[in-house]
């Protein structure tokens, strides 16, 4: 499968960029999903980040009746791991990973660069920033892990928050804490949070949890 170009929703800091955050949103959503987000984390200016949403391709998604929406991959089962979309994952892991190519190439050193992802995206995620290496981190909600087996060999590792709501019934909280024992195994160094009321969205204490990792992440890459 063809990798896609992406299109992004670009959001620019007060001075020059110095960080940056790619965030890729759920199935069915877009760039604008997760905008609000910017605001919500409050990040210093300091660490002049700038953000980029990119959208998923339009495509064809099976277990929604072929119905055509963004997706990052196709789904074509609720058993998400065992009838994974191998080329669709992979395709969207190269398009994101030249996104990261072209943030280094504007001058963003990849240790100030970290990869968020919610659902889908943090599928995605996950696989691009693990084999990117050397990034800031991994930010990936109510997700979870498919093809692990496609993972590099354990090595450098960027840490990774996770986090999933105890109610989720789209991604049930055991595939999130199978990705986690998964890339413990790994090596990596994994902050694990659960949200006993939280379904398969975003609470205001992730955002809070999430806050406190990401400061930790970026002043430590200074």
């Amino acid at each position: 499968m063809t990798p896609p170009t992406l299109d992004a929703i670009e959001v620019e800091p007060k001075s020059p960029a110095r960080g940056a955050v790619i965030w890729l949103h759920g199935l069915g959503a877009d760039g604008r999903d997760f905008l609000p987000i910017v605001d919500e984390l409050a990040l210093p200016d300091e660490f002049a980040l700038r953000w980029v949403f990119p959208n998923a391709p339009q495509m064809a998604v099976t277990i929604n009746n072929g119905m055509v929406m963004r997706a990052w991959y196709d789904i074509v089962s609720a058993d998400f791991r065992r009838h994974a979309d191998h080329d669709g994952v992979m395709a969207s892991v190269v398009a994101v990973e030249r996104l990261i190519a072209r943030e280094i190439a504007r001058g963003i050193p990849a240790r100030h660069l970290l990869l968020g992802g919610f659902s889908q995206g943090g599928v995605v995620a996950l696989h691009a920033g693990l084999r990117a290496g050397t990034l800031a981190g991994i930010a990936a909600l109510s997700t979870y892990l498919p093809l692990a087996e496609e993972l590099p060999p354990p090595s450098v590792a960027p840490p990774v928050f996770y986090a999933h709501g105890v109610a989720d019934s789209v991604v049930p909280l055991a595939l999130a804490e199978a990705a986690r024992d998964v890339l413990e195994a790994r090596n990596v160094a994994v902050e694990f949070h659960r949200y006993p009321n939280l379904g398969h969205g975003v609470s205001l204490d992730e955002i809070d949890d999430l806050r406190t990792w990401m400061l930790a992440r970026f002043e430590s890459s200074e």
